[in-house]
């Protein structure tokens, strides 16, 4: 029976949460339970993070209590090979994995050769295990910001400058050019806005050179910034005109605080939107065009916000686009919004988890960072605490009715 637009059967419920829980045991969810408990705990976050950023300074034995806590909650561990069992757990939910190599704050080149490797060998490991439709990394995973922002300025550079940004520039193409040969699709990720439109220089070139005949190459597009979908329509309308693929991992932003600041301390227009609200309906916009462009435009939605997946499956729904749709895809974080992956994955959307891998100690930045976004009472911790409490509460009560 063809399918009709807006078929209620078709309807996502993120608030299932045995779909949501599925791939956990009781033992876990309750392990689960006591993580989001504490850190929906804002002085508990706090005073938590604080004694592990002593105790590793000071070589004390907690790895292995981070290893088992957080870093299980949110990683999927220390190299590739450990990653497998988080691989598989998702690939039976129809879930796909992408491999992010979550190494932070090594700005020198022998770091820049080392994730170079390592993300070489996660495109090589994409193109053997068909549940992992993507590989990533970050521009500054490969390179110095502070070059970065020198080539956005147009800053004349020194001889070992420019022999440092002509490194760059192989890294950047010995990437897109393996994806390209594995048939891996590699997003690029964004960061801030003084470095990024020297990252969108490289990125554009290499959709240019490998996207020729299907999108490889995707760049992201934060939301939060004012111009973003003005830059995504003219990036479209560039790559009809020039006969490429335009992929687009489209985000709300990653570096709030620091754009904020940084435009108030240099006295310039600030970049990012005046509300929230005016960055939830630019995205919003920005789903409903990619949508109208699928001839030459791919996405993956990269968001926990559940009223803009809603928008983009029922806006799919009304144009009669297929669920599985190769240029539409979902992306939430391992560890986070599993009541988002799990519904839509049931219902047969794309759906890929980001799964961050490296060893405990350099990846520490990364969990700092998922603590801070889930501790606040407003943030992300509220509604996985509840949600979690909601799938323990509906089991005990599976239990005793039967």
């Amino acid at each position: 029976m063809p399918r009709t637009a807006l078929d209620s059967r078709t309807r996502v419920s993120f608030d299932d949460t045995s779909v949501s829980f599925s791939s956990k045991s009781n033992a876990q969810l309750r392990k689960t339970y006591l993580l989001f408990a504490l850190m929906h705990i804002e002085w508990a976050t706090n005073l938590g993070t604080f004694f592990i950023k002593v105790a590793l300074k000071l070589n004390l034995p907690v790895k292995s209590l981070i290893k088992y806590t957080i870093f299980e909650q949110f990683c999927g561990g220390e190299n590739i090979k450990e990653c497998e069992k988080t691989i598989q757990s998702l690939a039976k939910a129809k879930i796909g994995t992408i491999l992010d190599y979550s190494i932070e704050g090594e700005d020198n080149e022998k770091s820049f050769e080392q994730t170079t490797a390592e993300t070489l060998r996660t495109i090589v490991k994409a193109h053997s295990v068909a549940s992992i439709p993507f590989t990533v990394f970050k521009v500054t995973g490969i390179a110095s910001s502070e070059l970065l922002e020198k080539v956005q300025n147009k800053t004349p550079l020194t001889d070992d400058q420019e022999k440092a940004y002509q490194r760059v520039c192989q890294r950047m193409n010995q990437l897109c050019g393996a994806a390209h040969e594995h048939n891996v699709k590699i997003f690029i990720d964004a960061e801030e806005s003084w470095i990024q439109d020297a990252i969108d220089e490289l990125t554009y070139g290499m959709m240019v050179k490998y996207n020729t005949q299907q999108p490889i190459v995707y760049n992201t597009y934060q939301f939060y910034r004012w111009e973003m979908l003005s830059n995504l329509e003219k990036a479209t309308k560039c790559a009809r005109h020039k006969g490429y693929f335009l992929g687009a991992k489209l985000v709300r932003g990653a570096y709030f605080e620091k754009e904020r600041q940084r435009a108030h301390e240099f006295e310039y227009q600030d970049p990012i939107h005046a509300t929230k609200a005016d960055t939830d309906a630019d995205f919003d916009k920005a789903i409903e065009f990619a949508l109208s462009n699928r001839d030459v435009l791919s996405i993956c939605l990269g968001t926990h916000n559940e009223e803009s997946c809603q928008l983009c499956a029922e806006l799919m729904d009304e144009k009669l686009i297929d669920h599985n749709d190769p240029h539409v895809w979902f992306a939430q974080l391992l560890g986070m919004s599993d009541n988002i992956s799990y519904n839509l994955s049931q219902k047969g959307y794309n759906v890929a988890k980001y799964v961050p891998y490296g060893p405990v100690e350099s990846v520490m930045p990364y969990l700092f960072r998922r603590a801070d976004e889930n501790k606040s009472i407003a943030g992300q911790s509220s509604r996985e605490f509840l949600l979690v409490k909601n799938e323990l509460d509906r089991r005990k009560k599976e239990r005793i009715s039967a």
